[in-house]
């Protein structure tokens, strides 16, 4: 975010090798590349993508996982370890205070910079037990009091309890997976209803809603790809798709959907 707003580069220093792929300390795993000169090539793009969003988005929805950080000498907290010896970092817990002040002046910059952009906070569900139990307990109750703190200092700042959800409401581990750590499909679709009747409007909501009914008719696989009933039911979702990409793009379904219909009309 800071490299957004400041037009920062990369530091070739903070590159890593393994396995003869190259990484970046300050960037996620998914940003690889065989060369630093293609990594440093791949970060910048991604950085301009990002700047390009804020300068037209309406909302930022940051999810805080853990406040347990790894810190790299010389050069402090990085986002990545990226398998390398740990004997290269040190583990810290980082304080209210100085989560506080970087994230605030960061608000307050994106606010100046972006004035319309609203800022969600969230804190992620997902447990950090590698940490320990009461360690990651300790982790997030310091994130949630963080993300109080920004909501109460800052217009722009918004809370919204995915945590307490799956915390309080969801308190039951039939709605975890098997590792008993990351929640089920289920569990992720409640949370996402709360988000919709919280943040989206009645019309956006009945967009939505009408948009995951095409989705489930796009995957449906007849018994009978020929048959007269399954050609008007096509007929049918390319009307609806046609309607709905005047607002929204579903070049790639109607494209889709197109040539299956002309070669069963042909037959």
């Amino acid at each position: 975010m800071e490299a957004v707003l400041f037009n920062d580069q990369f530091e070739e220093s903070l590159i890593c090798e393994r396995d003869g792929l190259f990484f970046h300390y300050y960037a996620h795993s998914e940003l690889v590349a065989i060369t630093k000169e293609k990594l440093i090539e791949g970060l910048t793009i991604q950085r301009n993508q990002t700047r390009a969003y804020l300068e037209q988005g309406t909302h930022l929805i940051l999810t805080l996982g853990t406040a347990w950080v790894y810190e790299l000498e010389e050069y402090g907290t990085v986002a990545n370890c990226h398998k390398q010896p740990s004997g290269l970092f040190s583990k810290r817990l980082l304080t209210i205070e100085e989560m506080e002040s970087r994230l605030y002046n960061l608000f307050d910059n994106f606010s100046r910079r972006y004035p319309n952009l609203k800022v969600i906070l969230t804190v992620s569900p997902v447990r950090h037990l590698k940490d320990g139990i009461a360690e990651n307990q300790l982790s997030k109750s310091l994130l949630r009091v963080l993300c109080a703190n920004l909501e109460r200092r800052s217009e722009t700042v918004s809370y919204f309890p995915a945590y307490e959800i799956m915390m309080d409401e969801l308190r039951d581990y039939r709605f975890y997976k098997s590792d008993l750590i990351h929640p089920t499909a289920e569990a992720e679709n409640y949370i996402w209803q709360k988000w919709q009747s919280s943040h989206f409007s009645s019309e956006t909501q009945t967009k939505v809603e009408e948009i995951r009914k095409i989705n489930l008719e796009l995957a449906h696989r007849p018994l009978n790809p020929t048959s007269p009933a399954y050609l008007k039911f096509q007929e049918n979702l390319l009307q609806k798709l046609e309607r709905l990409n005047s607002q929204f793009d579903f070049s790639y379904e109607i494209a889709q959907v197109k040539p299956n219909l002309n070669s069963q009309a042909q037959r």
